[in-house]
Formats: structure tokens, sequence, C-alpha cells
């Protein structure tokens, strides 16, 4: 009723403003409040100004057109304004304009400020500006002595290019902080956010994330984290408690428990149970840090890394104290450029090319594009075979395992070892073995007793996932034991020449052939003597072969990049769906 009134009197003062102006050029100001801790809020201007007392409890100081006022550092600007004279508050109407000591300000078609608490309601069309945002709302409460504001019915941020919606927000004038709440969005150019709360900062561009976010960037990959922050104006950022990044173009995975990105470089890295997967490739490439770089698809993972070749029926598991990744056509581009520099080679272009071709990929398997590189005390375990290394190198093209100095491989009762060694795959088994200078293959035949085999180079062939033929080259030499028809050993034969071969049925050897002039003699097992028993050179190496997959799978965990000293154990299987 009394609201009713007062828009009938501020009409009416409108109406009459022209013809009565001269009654009130007298101005009565607002008396001082009783409370001398409540400043007083000053009458700076207005075309029309009226004291209206309604009883004894309520009085008005009415003012129309062109309404200056001032409380405090604060200046309250509008088309028409009612100061209850007692309870000292303020309701404003029209064009309303709040400026706070020069620094934020505020815009609405209706306030009602409380000088007591310096509290202000704003409605209809609220937009605060402070040089950084704009902010957005129907429905606006703003605390003018700590420069902190909240909208409850839905608001909207700009930023810049960034524009942030949520139904409820705090603005933090000081902090230049804007928290948001319930339904929140952030849509960027670069990218889209979707969470339930946000702490977003208008000045450095800082959006830091407090519960579980969603973001999908312009090239559609999806991040999932639960904490961490997003630099807008750098583009950097840091995604804490297990965030997920998925890739769908690429069909890529990373996970951490923490990553931190830079979108300038391209570089992400991955700190703690990290894990980079492949899905077109079926690879996953594991460790405690490991960097991603979206540039050039390079990959580096150290700190207990290890590699998974995903397999229908035998998958690859890789260790090795540092694994790195990149394009192969890169890789060979570089070997070209050191052939061209390198005069001592003296290869043309076309010597060089002849000498580094370029793989021809199939439409659309740019995925199959990739190396591998394991540095030192490598390791590999599959059902069929396992194999340690000073270092290895894989290719997707190929998919041959290039195994180098001092390299050592089983498969089951076998073992070859070498200089360097290459292990050939076919239905993803193992198809082929090469065996490059210092070769040396050992069959074992019973408890202390060993079939032997050595040479420059041994071929070993496979036949469904076993041993089915090795062949020596190259001052071939062979020891191998012969037993009678119940199994009942003979005696041991010493055998020499260009070319022997191992021959077996059933994981088992039958029969030993040499080739171009073969010079061989057997001993009686009874006067064998060591010499006789073992080439030389000879060891067997079953202490260093892998036993299982978690021979491969670390179990030493670093947590945060920050607190490298603390580790903890996890002895668990990681698994991730390719």
């Amino acid at each position: 009723m009394i609201q009713q009134k007062l828009n009938k009197l501020i009409l009416t003062c409108c109406l009459i403003l022209g013809s009565t102006v001269s009654l009130y050029a007298q101005v009565t100001p607002p008396p001082s409040p009783a409370d001398t801790s409540v400043k007083v809020i000053q009458w700076i201007n207005s075309d029309l100004t009226r004291n209206q007392k309604v009883n004894d409890s309520v009085e008005y100081f009415i003012m129309v057109g062109n309404v200056i006022l001032q409380h405090e550092t604060t200046i309250f600007k509008c088309d028409s304004a009612v100061l209850n004279q007692k309870t000292r508050i303020l309701e404003a109407f029209g064009n309303v304009h709040i400026n706070e000591a020069d620094s934020i300000n505020i815009y609405s078609q209706y306030l009602k400020y409380y000088s007591s608490t310096r509290l202000a309601e704003l409605r209809k069309k609220v937009k605060l500006t402070d040089g950084k945002i704009e902010l957005l709302t129907e429905n606006f409460n703003y605390n003018v002595g700590e420069n902190v504001g909240d909208y409850f019915k839905g608001g909207k941020v700009i930023n810049k290019q960034s524009v942030l919606t949520s139904v409820e927000g705090t603005y933090y004038g000081d902090l230049k902080d804007v928290f948001f709440k319930k339904e929140v969005k952030l849509v960027d150019p670069q990218y889209k956010l979707n969470t339930d709360s946000l702490l977003y900062n208008t000045e450095t561009e800082i959006a830091t994330f407090v519960t579980r976010t969603t973001i999908i960037d312009s090239t559609q990959k999806q991040i999932v984290t639960n904490d961490g922050y997003y630099d807008v104006k750098n583009r950097k950022a840091k995604f804490g408690k297990n965030p997920v990044i998925t890739d769908p173009v690429k069909r890529t995975m990373a996970t951490a428990d923490d990553i931190i990105t830079d979108d300038s470089t391209g570089l992400s890295k991955l700190w703690g149970n990290a894990i980079f997967a492949d899905s077109a490739q079926g690879q996953v490439l594991g460790g405690n840090y490991i960097e991603v770089n979206s540039k050039n698809n390079n990959l580096f993972a150290e700190k207990d890394p290890y590699l998974i070749i995903k397999q229908e029926n035998d998958s690859l598991y890789l260790r090795a104290d540092q694994f790195k990744s990149g394009k192969v056509t890169d890789l060979i581009m570089q070997l070209r450029t050191a052939a061209y520099t390198d005069t001592s080679l003296g290869l043309d272009s076309a010597g060089v090319e002849a000498m580094y071709p370029l793989p021809v990929l199939e439409p659309g398997k740019d995925s199959a594009d990739r190396y591998f590189i394991g540095y030192r005390n490598v390791k590999v375990y599959s059902d069929s075979l396992q194999a340690v290394a000073d270092s290895i190198y894989y290719s997707n093209i190929d998919s041959v395992l290039r195994l180098y100095i001092d390299p050592v491989a089983w498969n089951p009762e076998n073992q070859m070892s070498g200089d360097t060694m290459y292990v050939f795959t076919k239905n993803q088994q193992p198809d082929e073995i090469m065996v490059f200078e210092n070769a040396f293959a050992i069959n074992k035949y019973g408890n202390e007793l060993y079939n032997q085999l050595k040479g420059r180079r041994i071929n070993a062939f496979f036949l469904e996932g076993n041993i089915n033929l090795i062949r020596s080259r190259g001052s071939a030499e062979s020891i191998y034991y012969i037993p009678d028809n119940d199994s009942a050993l003979i005696g041991v034969n010493k055998l020499e020449g260009s070319i022997i071969e191992l021959r077996f049925i059933n994981k088992e050897l039958n029969q030993v052939a040499a080739i171009d002039a073969p010079n061989g003699k057997m001993v009686p097992i009874q006067q064998a003597g060591d010499s006789d028993k073992q080439l030389p050179d000879f060891k067997w190496r079953e202490a260093d072969r892998p036993k299982s997959k978690y021979d491969i799978l670390p179990k030493v965990r670093f947590i945060v990049p920050e607190a490298e000293k603390k580790k903890e154990e996890v002895a668990k299987e990681v698994t991730v769906d390719l």
C-alpha cells in the first residue's frame, strides 16, 4: 500500500515538474541519522525534491529527474529515488547506475539500498563492469562495502571472447574472482566447459576447477577432471585427481594423477600412474612420467615406463628405463638429413633416399606411422616369447622388434642370443627371429643338458607360435644329444659346417642337419667331458628371463611432481579398455 502511494506521488511530481520548480527551489536535505556511525546519504542533484511525511514513523525524501546521490565512496544515479528518512533505505527507479570508487559500475532498472549495511538489491537488466568483464543478470545483491555480489536466478559473465553462465554466482570485486555454481557453462573459441562449480579470475583469466568438470576443445578432444585450473589467457592448464583426456579423432586416451598442458607448445606432461593409450593401434604407454606432444605426435616416458602392444591372444609387454616414440617418416627424414651432410658416405640424393626409403602407408592409416625406442634394461614378455636387451626399436609399420646390445630371447625351452636380434611377427605371433654376429641358440634337453648351435648368423622360424627350425650360417657349430629308441642317452654329437639346421616337431628337437662340408664326431655319454657338452661362450640365462607380465608392469609409482621423495607401493595390474 505504501509503495503504491509512493509510485503515485513520484508520477504526480513528474507531471507537475515543469510548473512547480520554483516551489521547490529551497531544498531540504535528508536529516542526519540518530546513529552517528552510519554515514549520511548525500543528495547531490535532482530536478525535483520533496519531503513526504506519511506518519510519525514514516517519512520520505523524494527525488525526481537526474538524481545523483553519494554514500561514502559510492555514487548513485537514477531517474527517480525515494529515501526513507527513518530506516535510511534508498529505493531508485529507472536507469540506475552505481559507481564504486571509479572502479566498478553497476546498472539496473531498480535498486533497493540499505545504507546501514551497504547492501544493494538490484533488479531488472542488471549489468556489472569492472574494466575486465561484464556480468549480466536479472537479480543481483551487492555488498558495496565489501565489493561482493551474488546472483541466484541465472547470470552471465563475458570476458573478451569467453562467456560463462550459471544458475548462481558470487562476484568478489577486490579479488576479481567470480564463483559460479549450478549448471556452469564456459564457451570460448578454443573450448567448451561444463561443471557444477567453477572459480574464475577476471583479471588473470584463470578458471579453477573445484568439482568434476568436462571440457571439450575445438578439435573435439574431451577432458574430464576433478581438480586443477585452466589459464585462458596463456592457454595452459593443470588437471588433478585422475583426469582423463580422450581424443576421438586420433582415438587416444591419456590419464594420470596430474596432467599439465600447454596448448601453445602442444606439450602435455603426465605425472603419477600415467597412461597414454592408442586404441587405433592397440598400444598402451605407461609410467610415472609421460610427455605427449600433440604438434609432432612425439611421446616420451620414464620413471618405471612400460609399453603394451595389444594382440588378440598374446599381447606384448615391454619395459625399459625410458621410452621414446614418434612418427617413422619424421625419423627417416632426420636420418636422411644426417646422411646428406655426411660427406664420408659419398652418397647423392638418390643414394640417400635408397638407403632410407619412406614407408608406403595405407590411406587412413596414419596411426601406423609410429615407432617406439626403449633405452636400457629392456624386458619383453608374451606367452610365446620373452626377451631382454639393452635397447629396442619397434615400428607399427612392419611390427618388427629390433633388439640391440646383448639381446637374449626365449621360446619356450629355447634361448637365442647375439649382438643384434630382429623378431618378426605375423598374425600377432612370432614368425621369425634373426640373430646377427656371435649368434648362439640353446635348446634345453634335460637337467643340465642343452642342445647348442652357434655361428655368425642364426635364423629361427616359427610355426603357430613355436620354433619349427633354427638355421646357423657362417662357421656353424653345434652340440646335440643322441637318445636311443627308449629315450636313453647314447652320446653327445659335435658338428661343424657352413650351415647347420635344428629341426623341431612338437616343440622338441627331432633332427640336426649339416650342409656344405660337414665335420662331426660323436662321444659316448659316459666319456663326455665338459668341453664335449658345451660350446665356447655357452651361457644359459634363465635367471634373466621375464616370468610373467608382472615382471614388466611397475610396482613403485610417483604420486605428484612436487613430492617425488614420497613414494607408495602399488601392486596392481594396469588395465585399459581399448
